[in-house]
């Protein structure tokens, strides 16, 4: 099994760490992984996007052509990688920026509002960590406890106080999906 991703939005919304956080999830439970950063002309508000490739078997390349999933966190993103995502697959739009329908039938659509749900929990900023949660309920390809595990490795030291947020963030985004 080879799953492939790609997340994509505006610099500023944790595309990056959020595909960091679902490539180091996988690593940890045993998986190949590969992620691919790729920024736009300007960092914050610009755009962004990565891929992440995860296996139980060796992944040959870390460029991804036909996605099986992808996470579009603006309106640009989904419209420049709708066409890619391979028939039956799936994407995951935040509806909170998001106002339109992606115009293919034959993918399944989840949406999420992932800017109002971080700004319940209280901070703006973790919406990449809702949507993270999401995507793991939906495709089950990380798992809560390895996120965990990645949110501690990657937020050790100084600003491990924000773990328990962040991990509160992806639960909300599991329960946000049915």
């Amino acid at each position: 099994m080879i799953k492939s991703i790609i997340i994509a939005g505006f610099g500023g919304q944790g595309v990056m760490l959020m595909g960091k956080i679902i490539a180091e999830s996988a690593m940890l439970d045993g998986l190949n992984v590969t992620w691919l950063p790729s920024y736009g002309p300007e960092m914050r508000g610009g755009t962004a996007n990565c891929t992440v490739i995860v296996g139980d078997e060796p992944i040959g390349s870390p460029v991804v052509d036909v996605p099986d999933v992808v996470i579009a966190m603006n309106i640009p993103s989904m419209i420049k990688f709708e066409e890619m995502i391979k028939k039956d697959g799936i994407m995951i739009l935040n509806s909170s920026v998001i106002d339109r329908e992606p115009s293919r039938k034959d993918i399944k659509v989840y949406k999420i509002d992932a800017n109002k749900i971080a700004d319940t929990i209280g901070n703006p900023r973790v919406l990449n960590m809702v949507t993270l949660g999401a995507f793991a309920k939906v495709t089950g390809l990380v798992k809560l406890e390895m996120i965990g595990k990645a949110l501690e490795e990657t937020f050790a030291g100084k600003n491990k106080k924000l773990i328990d947020l962040n991990l509160e963030a992806v639960r909300q985004g599991m329960n946000s999906v049915s």
